[in-house]
């Protein structure tokens, strides 16, 4: 598969888990559906890795790699400023909460974040892997 359309097609299951993750809690076949969009957000990134090692892109490999890592750090940062807004009130909440579904959309969408966060930190180790490698 070409490597544009991997990437569009990332960037589209982006876009469906931030917009499905506005939506209120889900539940029986939303929520499993929402579930498995969540985890084919991660299919796009994992087969870019396996042909970048295969091609030695390693531009792509950064990509992934810088990709993760910024995901994974504004996650933290604006889960740990929506945690400390709980004295800046209701509006301050809300505004954290929808940048927190726009910045980590897969986590929200799937309703499962452990999982979402252990993708992510997948994806990262194998691109520092592979960086290392080449």
């Amino acid at each position: 598969m070409k490597k544009s359309v991997l990437l569009s097609a990332w960037a589209a299951a982006f876009a469906l888990c931030a917009g499905l993750g506005f939506l209120p809690e889900p539940s029986g076949a939303a929520a499993g559906v929402m579930t498995l969009l969540s985890v084919l957000f991660f299919v796009p990134p994992f087969v870019l890795l396996r042909q970048s090692d295969r091609s030695g892109d390693r531009g792509t490999i950064v990509l992934v790699r810088n990709l993760s890592a910024l995901s994974l750090l504004l996650t933290v940062v604006v889960l740990v400023l929506n945690f400390v807004s709980v004295l800046g009130g209701e509006f301050l909440g809300n505004v954290l909460y929808y940048l927190l579904v726009i910045v980590s959309s897969p986590m929200i969408c799937c309703r499962y974040w452990a999982l979402s966060l252990f993708l992510w930190a997948c994806l990262l180790t194998w691109s520092r892997k592979l960086l290392k490698k080449k």
